[in-house]
C-alpha cells in the first residue's frame, strides 16, 4: 500500500462508516414515516418490508490476498462492526428501542426482523472471520534489516 493510500485510509473508513450510519438512519426514518407499527409489505416470496420495534438484542473477496489486503479488510471489518453497534446503541438511547425493517422468511418460519445496523455488524464479523482464515502469503513480510 502506498504512503498516500495509507494516509487517506482513515478518511475512507470514516466515509464508509458515515455512509452506513446515514443509510441506517434514513431507512429507519422512512419506515417510521411511511408504515404503521406492525405493518408488513410482501416484497418477494421470502422477504417482507416490516415496521417492528426490537427491545431485545440484535436479530430478536480477496481469497488470494495477502499483505495490505488482509489489513485493509480487517480495518473495514472492525469499522463496519463498530458502526453497526454504535447505531443500535444510539437508537436505544434516543428511541428506547431499535427500528427493524427487514423480515426474511421461508413459508411459516421467520428469521427475527433486523435492520442495516444488524447487517453491518454481521458482515463486519463475517469479514473479520474470513480474513482470519486467509493464510498470510510468504514473502509479504519485509525483514527489519532490509534482507527480506
Amino acid at each position: 500500500m502506498s504512503i498516500v493510500a495509507r494516509k487517506h485510509l482513515p478518511y475512507g473508513l470514516l466515509a464508509i462508516s458515515g455512509l452506513i450510519a446515514a443509510s441506517d438512519q434514513v431507512v429507519k426514518w422512512s419506515v417510521q414515516q411511511s408504515m404503521a407499527y406492525g405493518e408488513s409489505i410482501p416484497v418477494t416470496p421470502f422477504f417482507n418490508w416490516v415496521h417492528v420495534w426490537n427491545t431485545g438484542a440484535a436479530f430478536s473477496l480477496f481469497a488470494d490476498g495477502g499483505g495490505w489486503q488482509r489489513y485493509f479488510l480487517i480495518s473495514v471489518a472492525v469499522v463496519v462492526s463498530i458502526v453497526g453497534s454504535e447505531m443500535c446503541i444510539r437508537d436505544r438511547i434516543f428511541r428506547g428501542y431499535v427500528v427493524d425493517s427487514f423480515d426474511v422468511y421461508w413459508q411459516s418460519w421467520h428469521w427475527p426482523a433486523f435492520n442495516l445496523a444488524d447487517i453491518a455488524i454481521v458482515l463486519g464479523t463475517v469479514l473479520f472471520l474470513y480474513v482470519s482464515f486467509i493464510p498470510e502469503k510468504s514473502g509479504t513480510n519485509v525483514e527489519l534489516d532490509g534482507s527480506g
